[in-house]
């Protein structure tokens, strides 16, 4: 009698066992894959906010291109922007800043820039998602029926200026350029705005308001998302040479010690070495390659992209698994042996790109430069730009001051 209530408590165990196993494959199988909602036309945010995360469900890659202003980031950016399955925005972080900035006693406390930096991401992990609606928490007005005339930059954006968001008068095919496209799309319905958005397999945004790849581990590691970061970096140098030339009044004081010879007692040295900090940090945890960023970072300089743009946008588009349409190649092709003439709007694309690149060594002084090599001297070494030693090395085309270097993606 005690063998047999033995067998059966045995039994009733592997009973309960059995039963544990095939509850937790099917939960496993219902929440990691959600099969049929994408058929079924259900939105993939349902599926995601089941309470476990196999993968990215949707398949969609989501590129976020990390960079700062001048760096050469609209022209990165049009590389996605021209791809058409490719739904891409341009700055939208820029109405986070607008909206929380003014909000802030502190200045730029640690505490301000956690606020800052956790509306970015949770903005971010939206539009990647294609919810559109979330942007509007951001946008001064608010918008009326999910419509707005305040979407920063829209014309940046091709699928925002073009049919079914967009329907100016023309052919079906018109291409907007970015001042035409406010004055003859209207106001966007960011409804038909997120539709476009759903029917495109990728999404890409650019942004020059998130200071390092630290700041984006929490989007990297959400199973959520497939998200690659391309970091642009330039030679800072370049880079405070042209905010000198195009932001005038805020660098003016970089301008009266190039036209003077004398450096102002007064002059903002972080606008330049905040710039260096950054890069620096960002660069050395991507250099790093740590296990979060297996597969996900991409390390790119806007020198070589500009002196090689087809065989370097052709490599970017390797790491992120994404065919090269020929609409890209096309823009590339137009867009990189310009006439200067044409490319004199701040941000305008049209470059002879390889000049462009090196035009910072004929606008400012050796003094300046010396003073920019002495301060950012770590991050120039990372990045494989070389200082110069002379007045006459700065300005001799002939000497590169950027050494060849690969960086290749951490695969």
């Amino acid at each position: 009698m005690q063998c047999s209530w033995k067998a059966v408590l045995l039994l009733a165990l592997a009973s309960i066992a059995i039963q544990y196993t095939a509850i937790r494959t099917f939960t496993a199988k219902s929440f990691h894959t959600c099969p049929g909602l994408a058929e079924a036309g259900v939105a993939e945010r349902l599926c995601e906010e089941g309470p476990t995360f196999a993968y990215n469900l949707s398949r969609k890659t989501h590129i976020l291109i990390l960079a700062t202003t001048r760096s050469g980031s609209s022209f990165v950016g049009q590389l996605f922007n021209q791809h058409l399955d490719v739904f891409y925005l341009f700055e939208p972080l820029y109405h986070v800043q607008n909206t929380l900035i003014p909000r802030f006693t502190q200045g730029k406390s640690p505490a301000d820039r956690r606020v800052m930096l956790g509306a970015s991401r949770d903005l971010l992990r939206s539009l990647y998602d294609c919810d559109l609606y979330f942007l509007e928490n951001y946008i001064k007005p608010p918008p009326v029926n999910h419509t707005t005339d305040r979407v920063f930059r829209r014309g940046a954006s091709r699928v925002l200026c073009s049919r079914p968001v967009c329907d100016p008068p023309g052919s079906p095919d018109q291409v907007l350029e970015e001042g035409d496209c406010v004055r003859k799309c209207g106001l966007l319905n960011l409804t038909e705005a997120a539709e476009a958005c759903r029917e495109r397999s990728h999404v890409a945004i650019k942004t020059v308001r998130v200071p390092e790849v630290n700041d984006l581990r929490a989007l990297v590691e959400d199973p959520r998302l497939n998200l690659k970061v391309i970091q642009l970096v330039r030679d800072p140098r370049g880079i405070l040479a042209s905010r000198s030339e195009t932001f005038r009044d805020t660098y003016r004081l970089w301008r009266l010690w190039y036209g003077t010879g004398r450096k102002p007692y007064n002059l903002d040295v972080t606008q330049l070495t905040t710039v260096c900090e950054d890069f620096s940090n960002s660069v050395s945890t991507g250099l790093m390659r740590p296990p979060w960023l297996k597969g996900k970072y991409m390390l790119v300089r806007y020198e070589d992209l500009a002196r090689n743009p087809m065989k370097k946008t052709e490599e970017i588009y390797g790491f992120l698994g994404i065919p090269l349409d020929s609409h890209v190649a096309r823009w590339i092709q137009n867009n990189t042996r310009g006439d200067p003439t044409l490319g004199k709007h701040k941000y305008g694309t049209v470059r002879n790109s390889a000049a462009t690149a090196e035009k910072w060594r004929f606008r400012l002084s050796y003094d300046i430069v010396a003073f920019a090599q002495n301060a950012c001297q770590q991050v120039l070494a990372q990045l494989g730009y070389r200082m110069a030693a002379s007045e006459e090395e700065l300005k001799n085309p002939a000497i590169s001051l950027v050494e060849e270097r690969d960086f290749r993606p951490f695969l």
